[in-house]
């Protein structure tokens, strides 16, 4: 009770005569004051989450948002219409940084975001303002650290109505040449089955409550005996290849001494293989992304199988941890495991990239591979991507040195499609310099891409795909 007694008289006297402190209990006070006000500091910025990159990948499929931060955070989103909004709180989160720069890095043609707005909401919160050019399906998720990305906070604007694959092959077709499209892919009555696609695209260009004209019936001669004679053959179906660009968007792939991303280098390569596939008669092709942006593996089978692709091509860059090795290599998918210790290191890093790129499920379990693999084997398509690959490596060999006599195989995610004979081509080594200067040359491109069509060709002389029906 005494000590009480005197914290109490002492407490009195401090509120009715400050004046009389004394001048070592004040700088005892002060001092004692700052260094609580110095351990806060450190305290507080120990508990926010500090923003290190922001990234924005636009396409057509959707647009990618990627906030990347030392540490992970919490957060809340809702969407606004009339107008379309999405509105993000960022919980511990300063608004000087890095944040900022999301606004530039919007493009004005974005598909999806019109602008971004960034507001101090809370004292520790942050708001983002997506205004939107369209309604969306906003997904949003975090990502632990992988390969050289911290934590990262995605944020994917998916559109309110997917856009069909097969509908945006139809376009893009009926686009580049509306009538030649009409002609070349309107079916016979006899064989429209052999050709659904193009059956879809002829039926299209007329309104649903149009019907043809009859024909005249005044003035009709006899047919022609010479002219039956010549009346062509029923029109074959279309061969629809599938081109996959390996990597794209968060995922860069692998990368050369001199700073070459995977990523752009197939792209590049794949859009000449398109041009090749496109003036060959009888065939068109479909990628699987066009620009540089994330397609999940899984997504990218579902793409080629939608658009009901007769064969399945992904094209990539190798990379290995030896600087001498060199030359193009083609995979199929395995049954029983890697043909070399290589190609299993090689698949593993290919099958990281949705772990890299950023996607919440999509993984292909292994008791679904395994039936998947027995479907395969059942239906011989195992043995056709076999050929595929052998006609593909002996076309490569032409242009390019080879890393291997013989295709290789591995448990490739990209490869999993049951129905649709698949290879993986590896077009040189980006992480040797000398074949990371072949590949950034647009020649050596072109001639690799060639090389490629010509072993499709080659296994189209006599492997003639035959129809069959989606799934």
């Amino acid at each position: 009770m005494p000590e009480r007694t005197d914290r109490q008289r002492r407490a009195r006297a401090l509120a009715t005569a400050p004046g009389k402190l004394s001048k070592a209990p004040r700088r005892r006070f002060l001092g004692t004051a700052a260094g609580s006000l110095l351990l806060a500091l450190p305290l507080r910025q120990a508990h926010a989450s500090v923003i290190v990159g922001v990234r924005v990948w636009p396409a057509e499929d959707y647009t990618r948002v990627t906030l990347e931060l030392d540490r992970t955070l919490k957060y809340r989103y809702h969407s606004l219409t009339n107008p379309n909004r999405l509105v993000l709180d960022l919980e511990g989160v300063d608004i000087d940084g890095d944040i900022r720069k999301l606004i530039a890095k919007v493009k004005a043609d974005d598909p999806y975001i019109a602008a971004v707005r960034v507001g101090q909401n809370r004292p520790s919160e942050v708001r983002l303002v997506f205004d939107l050019r369209k309604p969306v399906h906003p997904e949003l998720f975090m990502l632990q650290p992988i390969a050289n990305y911290s934590h990262r906070l995605v944020v994917d604007l998916q559109p309110a109505r997917p856009r069909d694959p097969l509908v945006a092959l139809l376009d893009q077709q009926a686009s580049q040449d509306p009538l030649a499209g009409l002609l070349a892919n309107r079916p016979e009555p006899t064989s429209a089955a052999l050709d659904p696609i193009g059956d879809l695209l002829a039926r299209r260009s007329f309104p649903a409550n149009v019907k043809p004209a009859p024909p005249a019936q005044a003035h009709r001669r006899k047919p022609d005996k010479t002219l039956q004679a010549r009346t062509p053959a029923p029109i074959r179906r279309m061969v629809t290849i599938a081109i996959d660009a390996g990597h794209g968007g968060e995922d860069p792939g692998a990368v050369g001494r001199r700073g070459t991303y995977e990523k752009d280098v197939v792209l590049a390569i794949a859009a000449e293989l398109r041009q090749f596939i496109k003036m060959e008669p009888g065939m068109r092709a479909y990628m699987t992304r066009e620009g540089d942006y994330f397609v999940p593996l899984a997504h990218r089978v579902t793409k080629a199988k939608r658009v009901e692709a007769d064969l399945f091509v992904s094209i990539h860059a190798d990379a290995f941890v030896h600087p001498q090795a060199h030359g193009a290599s083609v995979y199929v998918l395995s049954e029983r495991g890697a043909t070399s210790t290589a190609a299993r290191w090689l698949a593993q890093r290919e099958n990281l990239a949705d772990k890299i790129g950023g996607v919440r499920g999509g993984k292909i379990k292994d008791d679904q591979a395994r039936a998947l693999l027995v479907e395969m084997s059942a239906s011989r398509k195992l043995s056709e991507s076999d050929r595929l690959g052998r006609s593909v490596l002996a076309e490569l060999k032409g242009v390019a040195d080879l890393h291997k006599p013989s295709i290789e195989r591995a448990a490739f995610a990209v490869l999993k499609a049951p129905e649709i004979p698949s290879v993986l081509v590896e077009n040189a080594f980006i992480s040797t310099p000398a074949e990371e200067r072949r590949l950034r040359d647009p020649r050596y491109q072109r001639k690799v891409a060639e090389a490629i069509f010509n072993g499709l060709k080659r296994y189209l002389k006599t492997h003639r795909t035959s129809p069959r029906r989606s799934t």
